[in-house]
């Protein structure tokens, strides 16, 4: 039976970042953890139970507070500049620490950890991120006024998956950060967001089969545009639900072979109606189907990663792959070339062909399972920092932030 971590979370900044102070933001993050336990008074804790001190002057990443409740011996983990982020220590020490901590605090703690075991980031066994398909470095970032809007721009940037579509990845972050900005001002939770995204994918749907495609296009776009804002939201400020989380990923699964199906009705009941319109329907479920099948089958049979992030072609196709927003830039294409049929031909070929491509790279990756017996990321290999010449590596990782040079939000 595992044993509670009592957490003490130390420091008095109250500068907010996305709407949460250092303190806020900590217990929202620590709320997702097991066999822990929040204190307001060190005394409280037991004499032989794991004590862990969180700096709320620091901005955390969510790995290094998974890293540090993992650990079972007493360290200080240590920012570049010498403050201490954290402290895993023990009851019986705690009230002499948190005394230590009090009286020290125009040292800026520096001088009153000298019984403890110093480490830093690179001592945190931390590996990529696999629900993020990414590698980025590890943080532990001191907030202040002064770089408050940076340290919003680097919550927002790593708050993006590092291997997704082109559109996700380079069209809308810009803008989504000032619309994330925005719901927070307003109060508005994800879920809000979802809920309007649900609302635009069914009259997107049925502008679409209506053929009404320009209208639904419009509405199709801004809904694949909330879709990103809503993730951003939850993620930025700490904000999740089950419901929210079965909406949105259930969302995504269900409404893009809807979309294409409402299309193709659409061209029925137009001046260019498309023959051969139902074959063609079966070969686009059959693409949308049997590609996440082959995603999924990569996953539960060959690695414990995604299949895009396997090799870096398999990131590279995940840019392209026939996914909601590529196959939209297929039907926008129609619509501005006055080829409404032809757009559609465009993305039940793309679904065929790419789910070719996935089957291919299953079977590569079976291959390759029997002769090396394991399968490896490629992310597992590169270094962030180290790697920034090669181009996979820049475009599908962030460089550590450096809070002395000038950012900018799509440097994700």
């Amino acid at each position: 039976m595992s044993t509670s971590t009592y957490i003490y979370i130390f420091g008095e900044s109250e500068i907010t970042i996305w709407g949460l102070t250092g303190r806020e933001r900590l217990q929202r993050m620590l709320q997702t953890h097991e066999h822990i336990k929040l204190v307001d008074d060190a005394e409280k804790i037991p004499a032989s139970a794991a004590a862990l001190f969180l700096n709320s002057n620091f901005l955390f990443d969510a790995r290094v507070l998974t890293a540090l409740l993992g650990l079972n011996k007493k360290v200080a983990l240590y920012n570049d500049e010498g403050c201490p982020a954290a402290i895993r220590t023990d009851g019986n020490q705690a009230p002499q620490l948190l005394r230590n901590l009090n009286n020290n605090k125009s040292q800026n703690y520096k001088f009153v950890l000298l019984i403890i075991p110093r480490i830093g980031l690179q001592d945190l066994k931390i590996d990529f991120q696999q629900n993020l398909k990414k590698k980025d470095p590890p943080y532990i970032l001191p907030v202040s006024e002064t770089n408050r809007p940076l340290l919003e721009k680097e919550l927002f940037s790593g708050s993006y998956k590092g291997v997704t579509d082109l559109v996700t990845k380079w069209v809308w972050p810009l803008p989504a950060f000032w619309v994330t900005h925005y719901c927070v001002r307003q109060g508005w939770q994800p879920n809000h967001v979802t809920y309007l995204s649900i609302v635009l994918a069914i009259l997107t749907g049925l502008a679409f089969w209506g053929g009404f495609f320009g209208i639904g296009l419009i509405m199709g776009w801004f809904m694949t545009f909330l879709d990103t804002v809503d993730g951003k939201l939850a993620r930025v400020t700490v904000t999740s639900s089950r419901l929210g989380d079965v909406l949105d990923h259930g969302l995504d699964i269900i409404h893009p072979p809807l979309w294409y199906l409402a299309w193709g009705a659409g061209l029925a009941s137009t001046l260019t109606p498309i023959s051969g319109l139902e074959i063609m329907m079966w070969l686009m479920f059959l693409g949308y189907v049997g590609g996440r099948l082959c995603e999924g089958a990569f996953q539960y049979w060959l690695a414990s990663f995604d299949m895009f992030i396997w090799k870096k072609l398999d990131s590279f196709n995940r840019l392209i792959t026939a996914r909601r927003n590529p196959n939209l830039i297929l039907l926008t294409y129609g619509w501005l070339t006055n080829q409404p049929d032809f757009g559609l031909l465009l993305v039940v070929a793309w679904h065929v062909i790419s789910t070719a491509i996935l089957i291919w790279r299953l079977m590569i990756g079976w291959q390759t399972k029997q002769k090396e017996g394991t399968l490896k990321s490629w992310l597992q290999d590169i270094d962030p920092a180290r790697d920034r010449e090669i181009w996979a590596v820049k475009i599908f990782t962030r460089a550590p932030i450096n809070l002395r040079k000038p950012y900018s939000v799509s440097s994700h």
